[in-house]
């Protein structure tokens, strides 16, 4: 079992070195993204780019991100629908565009005719400054995806309705940004009426099954986790390319992926990325987390449970929780309409979690598997205005109002 993401990850790549050969070397152009900050990725590609800074309640400040009308559409400038979208784990808003644009979501919704805002959690590359602590210190990274969903989503989304005049949005989350979207909408009654529908991509509560990375680094003691990783910014190049470049990569090519943690703990799927745009990617990923969130997840694996942190003592779990173990997030208690794609090939959401979270979604709308999708194509695979956006626009369109 240990030796099976392993495994995996040189299939993935074996398969890829057709595709990438010579990608890195001395011929290959880059792509320009690859050293722009996403306002430059945006108007890059000849849209409208506006950037706002939202300051949580704990002092965390956010940067968000806005295109707000496309260029298929530009004449009309009138009120449009707001579509919020989340990135996931180890990532940032760049993930919404680091396509070309008939392939990237935020762009092909702004030509769709809506109003789009992309989010950035606390801790990643755009969101790393607090009106009280330096990103130098333990506190400013004692958070996981708890005050993600605590903190991080409802101030994101009160700045957007009271900029955009619009009581309601649609909200399109990926990986843990639906898991934070799972935790807000299930627990803080007054933020879910602002969602008209929640357009959940790999989606994540459970990781009991999963096959990633997450998997086998919940073998590591707490307090070993954070001698190899620090108490910090998560940054495990150290670890992850002794450990992966001497049993696995060893041709130039493969390095880039090989020590890329977000295709390590996410899969990488060769089939159906557009290699030419890796470099894109790789440059904007991982954009970073803290340790205490890798260490939530691995928690998470652990227990098979969807929970708070455990703070590592019934003492420090009664000072954050008023309980002495941490409180289960019950995803049964969210009424927002729900629309959900998911992987068959996913690591990070099995299909066996998946199945185990339908059941409980009280106001499941859609639900389609993508047999050969694994957790990244769902944001990048070539093809996936053709299994997920097109049909996601057309449910939106339904729900106009």
């Amino acid at each position: 079992q240990s030796k099976m993401w392993v495994l995996f990850m040189v299939a993935a790549l074996l398969s890829a070195l057709g595709t990438t050969h010579g990608l890195f070397g001395k011929s290959a152009p880059t792509n320009p993204e690859v050293n722009m900050n996403i306002s430059q990725m945006i108007s890059y590609w000849g849209y409208p780019s506006e950037k706002y800074e939202v300051v949580t309640e704990d002092g965390y400040i956010l940067e968000v991100n806005r295109i707000p009308y496309g260029k298929k559409n530009s004449g009309n400038r009138g009120q449009r629908p707001v579509v919020f979208l989340q990135h996931g784990l180890l990532a940032s808003a760049s993930n919404w565009i680091s396509n070309l644009p008939n392939n990237s979501l935020a762009f092909i919704l702004a030509d769709a005719g809506y109003d789009v805002w992309l989010g950035n959690s606390r801790g990643n590359t755009w969101s790393r400054r607090n009106l009280y602590y330096s990103p130098d210190s333990v506190e400013f990274w004692a958070f996981s995806f708890d005050e993600m969903a605590k903190y991080d989503l409802p101030a994101t989304i009160d700045f957007i309705v009271k900029e955009t005049g619009q009581e309601k949005l649609h909200y399109v989350g990926h990986s843990q940004g639906t898991t934070i979207g799972f935790i807000a909408f299930s627990t803080n009654p007054k933020l879910a009426e602002r969602i008209k529908t929640f357009y959940a991509l790999a989606p994540v509560a459970t990781v009991k099954y999963t096959k990633s990375l997450v998997n086998k680094l919940r073998f590591i003691p707490p307090t070993m986790f954070k001698i190899i990783f620090g108490d910090k910014i998560f940054y495990p190049h150290n670890f992850f390319d002794q450990f992966l470049a001497t049993q696995v990569c060893s041709r130039e090519t493969l390095n880039v992926i090989c020590s890329n943690a977000l295709f390590i703990i996410c899969g990488f799927d060769s089939a159906n990325l557009n290699m030419s745009r890796l470099d894109v990617y790789v440059s904007h990923n991982p954009a970073g987390t803290s340790v205490q969130n890798m260490l939530h997840w691995t928690q998470a694996v652990k227990s098979g449970n969807f929970q708070a942190f455990n703070w590592g003592s019934p003492a420090q779990n009664v000072v954050h929780f008023n309980q002495p173990t941490p409180p289960y997030y019950n995803v049964t208690a969210m009424n927002v309409p729900i629309a959900v794609w998911s992987g068959g090939n996913d690591w990070l959401a099995d299909p066996q979690d998946v199945d185990l979270l339908l059941p409980k979604l009280s106001n499941l709308i859609y639900h389609k598997e993508i047999l050969p999708y694994n957790h990244l194509d769902f944001i990048w695979a070539m093809n996936a205005p053709q299994e997920v956006y097109n049909e996601m626009i057309s449910m939106m369109a339904k729900d106009k109002k």
